[in-house]
C-alpha cells in the first residue's frame, strides 16, 4: 500500500467521523450539543494534557484547565503560560485544534442548515411575489417557444 493511499483511506475515515457528527446535530439543539462537547472534551483534554507536559507551570489539574479554557476560547490572559518545550507544544496543538476543528465543525453544521433551508425553499415553491412573476414569465416563453416550434415552416 502506498503513502497516498494511505493518506486516502485516513481522510476518508476522517471525513467518515465529521458526517457523523454533523448529522447529529441535525436541529440546531443537536448542533449545540456537538459544538459544546467538542469545545468542553477539548478543554478538558488540553488541561490535563498541560498539567502533564509543562508541571512547574501548571501544579494542578486547575491549573492546567483554566490555561486550556482562556487558549480555547482565545481569551488569553497570559496568567498562565507554558514555560517547558513539551507545555509549549501542548498549547500550540491546542490554538489549531481551537481555530481549525471547531471552525471546520461549525461551518459544516451551518452549511448543513443552509442546504435544508434551500431544500425547502425549493419544495415549497416561490415564496415571493417576485419568484412567482418570474415563474410565471418562464411558464409563458415555455409556451412561446413551444407554439413557434410546432408552426409549420414556410
Amino acid at each position: 500500500m502506498s503513502a497516498n493511499s494511505t493518506v486516502m483511506e485516513d481522510e476518508t475515515r476522517l471525513e467518515q467521523r465529521l458526517d457523523r457528527v454533523v448529522a447529529r446535530a441535525a436541529s440546531p439543539r443537536g448542533a449545540a450539543v456537538v459544538i459544546a462537547t467538542v469545545s468542553t472534551s477539548i478543554t478538558v483534554a488540553a488541561g490535563i494534557l498541560m498539567t502533564v507536559a509543562d508541571r512547574k507551570g501548571f501544579p494542578s489539574i486547575g491549573s492546567g484547565l483554566w490555561w486550556a479554557v482562556q487558549t480555547v476560547t482565545t481569551v488569553g490572559y497570559g496568567d498562565h503560560v507554558p514555560t517547558t518545550v513539551a507545555g509549549r507544544l501542548v498549547a500550540a496543538v491546542v490554538m489549531l485544534v481551537g481555530i481549525g476543528f471547531l471552525t471546520v465543525i461549525t461551518a459544516a453544521i451551518t452549511s448543513t442548515f443552509v442546504s435544508r433551508s434551500r431544500r425547502e425553499q425549493t419544495l415549497s415553491g416561490p415564496s415571493s411575489p417576485t419568484e412567482e412573476q418570474l415563474t410565471q414569465i418562464a411558464r409563458r416563453l415555455e409556451r412561446i417557444e413551444a407554439a413557434l416550434t410546432d408552426r409549420p415552416s414556410g
